[in-house]
């Protein structure tokens, strides 16, 4: 420990060190009168990879480049540099005959991250490589921190995505990411404006968040005195147009629900809606159809996508089947012969399905649906024909009342899209927040209000409309090949630093400069600790070492729905495929706690169905008890482990 604990003392004596140099560079800069923060601007003329790919026409001629110097090869009288811009690098030739005695002293004297301007003429080495002759170099501004070794560059999950900037520079592929995000978003627009549609914006602050089933941010209007909402949902002011006559119209915007974080959820998050007047469901279903197909020839070049190893072909017709009929493909139970709310709950019973009394036959419908269907919901298929008790918002059929016309698209099991031939019926609309206002007084946070406004536009009358919502986080998670939306997501959101243990740690990481103070050594009272007893049955050596023990990287941690104990983990344990477990630690353990750090489990047990999950293997925890109850800690080690190291 003594021996650890001298070791990071070093380390942060040699860190402090080297910027303690970056400094005093700087501060000999500013006194020779070349300041770099001084330059306001410098004219670029090309990216490296223009000089790359269409090299015949740059070739001997003048460039001027920008960019990040991501290393530096110094070689006497002549050096090497690689400059990193937004388009990718280019590696350029600096000799100091070319630039002069005294700027090459100044280039030797450049670190790695600062950020340069190149003036040189483009040619290839003798080695075949396509680079810059530079007869100028200017720093344009000093970088005073020191970048993750370039070899390992920032693989700390959660220290990426606090510091999405040093993720940009060290990952190209994250920047890539980003880039595809910004050109689905163009695709998405230029598809639907080639339809006729047009982007119209609604109001982020409301006095009543409808349109979804979310619990919505709060917040208090100061020059009103009001208590007002962030949207939930885009969708009550988009049909307010339909009534105003706007026949096509869609938004691309942000929506915000009070809810939890995992691989698939952000609190924030990208919506876009569009409604069409004088359309149906079906309609609905042919647009997202072709949008989804449309979008990814234009970005991608190919409608067949890999995601996660798994091959999603969008180029063919979407499966379409109702949600009554997918229950009984997948699990062989037909809900046809279900009539009532009592024999809903008695089939929920029988499969160990958890609901609570306000239930009713849709709700139940829903959740059988969700822990046996959703999981083979992989090529894209459409879900149609939603109970109405979880589709407030929809038509009825007009042949099956008990059923909506309403669909959800499934893609990499996850719901893509949802959609619906709209409710238009004002008297039948105020049943249904009536209904929803019933399960508000009973506890449910989600449930709908009363929008009066609303069923005043109805009353003015609403034509027949089809409407749609599409998550623009999950449909770059499918275009991009992304696990987690945090992934797409360019700031996500993440609990503030410094509350826990592992905050802590990270703002340590995070820190501009490292500073050492000592700590007193935390005391422990473990008086009132009671243990199990050891066995004293022994096993032999070959019996425990069958067990695999392996060092896992949580890469995401989720609630598993329905479940107040079961968090699901995602691990990284080495492999070329991400492994699942589920833990019933939840009561301990908050997911956002526990994203980024180093597990132990057992990688070699045989799975396990939990809540409809396979748990491949189990994660170790130390259990004892204080108190008369138990306690628990997850067996945590040092992150410097890497993911699938062998404990032996």
């Amino acid at each position: 420990m003594a021996e650890q604990q001298n070791q990071n003392q070093v380390k942060e004596e040699d860190l402090n060190q080297l910027l303690k140099v970056r400094r005093d560079k700087l501060a000999e800069l500013q006194e020779a009168g070349k300041d770099p923060f001084k330059i306001t601007k410098y004219d670029v003329t090309v990216h490296s990879s223009d000089i790359k790919e269409h090299y015949e026409e740059w070739e001997g001629k003048e460039v001027s480049v920008a960019g990040r110097m991501m290393s530096k090869r110094v070689m006497g009288k002549a050096s090497f540099c690689n400059v990193q811009d937004l388009k990718g690098n280019i590696q350029t030739y600096v000799a100091r005959d070319s630039i002069g005695e005294e700027y090459y002293k100044d280039f030797k004297k450049l670190d790695i991250g600062d950020i340069v301007g190149i003036k040189g003429t483009a040619f290839t080495t003798k080695t075949g490589e396509i680079s810059i002759h530079a007869t100028s170099v200017v720093l344009l501004t000093k970088s005073l921190q020191i970048l993750p070794e370039k070899f390992h560059g920032l693989t700390n999950t959660d220290l990426r995505y606090r510091q999405r900037y040093v993720d940009l520079v060290m990952n190209p592929e994250v920047r890539d990411t980003f880039v595809k995000r910004s050109q689905i978003i163009k695709a998405i627009r230029d598809h639907l404006d080639d339809q006729g549609f047009m982007e119209v914006e609604t109001p982020m602050l409301v006095a009543n968040a409808g349109g979804a089933a979310a619990r919505p941010f709060e917040t208090h209007y100061n020059a009103l005195d009001e208590d007002v909402k962030l949207r939930i949902s885009l969708e009550l002011y988009l049909k307010r147009l339909i009534v105003g006559g706007l026949e096509r119209v869609y938004e691309i915007g942000r929506v915000f629900r009070n809810e939890g974080v995992d691989t698939r959820h952000n609190p924030e998050f990208t919506l876009m809606e569009l409604y069409q007047a004088y359309t149906d469901y079906h309609g609905m279903m042919d647009l997202v159809e072709d949008l989804f197909r449309s979008v990814a020839l234009k970005v991608l070049g190919t409608a067949v996508v890999t995601y996660d190893g798994v091959e999603i072909d969008l180029s063919k017709p979407f499966e379409r089947i109702t949600m009554v009929d997918a229950l009984k493909k997948y699990k062989g139970i037909d809900f046809t012969e279900i009539h009532t709310d009592e024999e809903a709950k008695a089939l929920a019973d029988q499969y160990h399905i958890q609901y609570e009394a306000r239930h009713k036959k849709g709700d139940i419908l829903s959740m059988l649906f969700e822990e046996f269907v959703e999981e083979h919901l992989v090529q894209p298929t459409f879900i149609m024909d939603h109970p109405v008790e979880i589709s407030p918002l929809t038509k009825r059929k007009p042949d099956d009342p008990d059923y909506t016309e309403r669909f959800e698209l499934f893609i990499t099991k996850r719901e893509m899209a949802n959609a619906y031939s709209e409710l238009n019926d004002p008297i039948d609309q105020r049943v249904r927040f009536e209904a929803q206002e019933v399960l508000k007084a009973a506890g449910d946070e989600e449930a709908n209000s009363m929008d009066e406004d609303f069923l005043n536009a109805l009353m003015i009358g609403m034509p027949p409309t089809g409407g749609i919502g599409i998550g623009i986080d999950r449909f770059v998670m499918l275009l991009t090949d992304s696990y987690a939306i945090r992934d797409v997501l360019l700031f996500p959101t993440m609990k503030s630093l410094g509350g826990s243990e592992s905050g802590k740690k990270a703002e340590k990481a995070a820190a501009a400069e490292v500073k050492t103070e000592e700590k007193p050594v935390e005391k422990i009272d473990f008086s009132n600790v009671k243990i199990e007893p050891l066995f004293e049955e022994m096993i032999d050596f070959d019996t425990f070492a069958k067990s695999d023990y392996r060092a896992v990287k949580i890469e995401a941690c989720e609630v598993v729905p329905k479940s107040k104990k079961l968090l699901k983990f995602t691990l990284n344990d080495g492999t070329d495929r991400k492994r699942t477990i589920l833990s019933g630690i939840h009561e301990y353990y908050e997911p956002e706690e526990l994203i980024g750090r180093t597990a132990i489990a057992i990688v070699n047990l045989p799975p396990r169905k939990m809540m409809g999950i396979d748990s491949e293997g189990m994660l170790i925890s130390a259990v004892h008890e204080e108190d008369g109850h138990e306690g628990l800690n997850l067996l945590m080690v040092d992150d410097r482990i890497p993911a699938g190291a062998k404990l032996y």
